[in-house]
């Protein structure tokens, strides 16, 4: 079953249009930052490659021709950077222009296959740690492939690596790349509008999914926590698909299920602003908080274990039920986070099928769904109708 096929989805979580860039002061400033600089943005980790970014999937032919238009001084597309804090940057659009780049200063080219466990490499460490970089079943040796002619002439930079430059190594070093660093000045608390920048700069041919944005906004230990959850094989067994989402579906219904739990009282719609919202919060969560609401959600997935694989589906179309499991997480958690506790007993499977049968809940998840009055009476329904033993 495929996650893209979830009942309820597009209208339960994507409803974006409320936010109006025009309210904010943005500024979009051009700066020609060269190639050197923009290694040790990278290097220092003040460049940041977001979530939602594609693996680097530019071949070794595509990389070359990148340097050596640089190095004959043809211009190349500008890179699009959002300027998060004093020289600290993400990379809207530009990513497999930069990390050419930043492997060709290195010498060393990825491997295809090794190229997912690389970007996990690379997140954690903000940078390819010199071990990894050097072990040959992860990198090759960054040879410019080039064809053997130019027009004219013949190609001086086939096969020639950065040490290998020579007196052109200076000449790339120096070569200036347009950049266009986008800034939110003010308000200064909410940067609801740099998630609208984020999804119509992006310019990589990707749709960007709503969480796959949020993810590079608010990384964060909470996030982090998140990721960890989501790999819970008696999760992964509910959620239908044994392996994470590509775009992040996954970890958004975790991210409202818990947003839902803290703070329903403050929900508003726009669903899209309060994940936002809650999701910034988050960052400032302790270690404690944090290790909690881990264990929260495994006690949740205990009471889960005697459920059976089907238990959140749709049981005429067979999709994952967003709104049924969002309302069952928050009746079986809400009076064990309250107390800081964690839940004790199993759900039975009966008063899912009851709750998710009721004409009332129906109801206020077919139309109008993330309305306050929908979102409280789905999750009151299920406070009133889900039992445990």
């Amino acid at each position: 079953m495929a996650l893209e096929n979830y009942d309820w989805f597009d209208d339960y979580a994507e409803d974006a249009d409320d936010i109006q860039i025009g309210e904010y002061d943005i500024t979009a400033t051009p700066n020609d930052f060269n190639v050197m600089t923009l290694n040790s943005f990278v290097e220092s980790g003040a460049v940041r490659i977001p979530g939602f970014q594609r693996n680097f999937v530019w071949d070794i032919g595509r990389s070359s021709k990148l340097i050596e238009s640089l190095l004959l001084g043809l211009p190349v597309p500008q890179l699009f950077l959002y300027e998060q804090a004093r020289n600290r940057f993400l990379v809207i659009d530009g990513q497999q222009r930069l990390m050419s780049i930043y492997y060709f200063i290195k010498k060393r080219f990825p491997r295809k296959e090794k190229r997912p466990e690389l970007r996990l490499i690379f997140d954690e460490h903000g940078k390819i740690p010199d071990e990894i970089l050097h072990d040959d079943t992860f990198f090759q040796t960054f040879n410019l492939k080039l064809t053997g002619q130019l027009p004219n002439h013949e190609n001086k930079f086939k096969g020639l690596n950065y040490s290998t430059l020579g007196e052109y190594k200076t000449q790339l070093d120096l070569r200036p790349i347009r950049n266009i660093v986008v800034k939110q000045n003010s308000p200064s608390d909410d940067d609801s509008s740099m998630y609208e920048v984020f999804n119509r700069l992006n310019t990589g041919g990707v749709n960007l999914r709503p969480q796959e944005i949020r993810t590079s906004m608010y990384h964060s230990k909470f996030y982090e926590m998140l990721y960890y959850i989501n790999t819970n094989q008696t999760w992964r067994r509910l959620v239908g698909s044994k392996e994470p989402d590509l775009h992040m579906k996954d970890i958004e219904i975790l991210l409202r299920a818990f947003a839902m739990l803290i703070d329903r009282d403050e929900y508003k719609p726009s669903m899209v602003k309060f994940l936002n919202q809650f999701s910034k919060k988050s960052e400032a969560n302790t270690k404690e908080q944090n290790e909690y609401l881990a264990k929260l959600f495994q006690s949740f997935i205990k009471a889960c274990e005697n459920l059976p694989e089907d238990a959140f589906l749709n049981r005429t179309n067979k999709r994952f039920n967003i709104a049924v499991f969002e309302a069952v997480f928050n009746a079986a958690c809400k009076s064990a986070f309250s107390e800081r506790k964690e839940i004790e007993g199993t759900i039975i499977e009966e008063s899912i099928h009851v709750l998710a049968d009721d004409q009332e809940f129906i109801k206020a998840s077919k139309e109008g769904t993330t309305s306050v009055l929908n979102v409280k009476a789905r999750l009151d329904k299920a406070h009133e109708l889900i039992e445990f033993e």
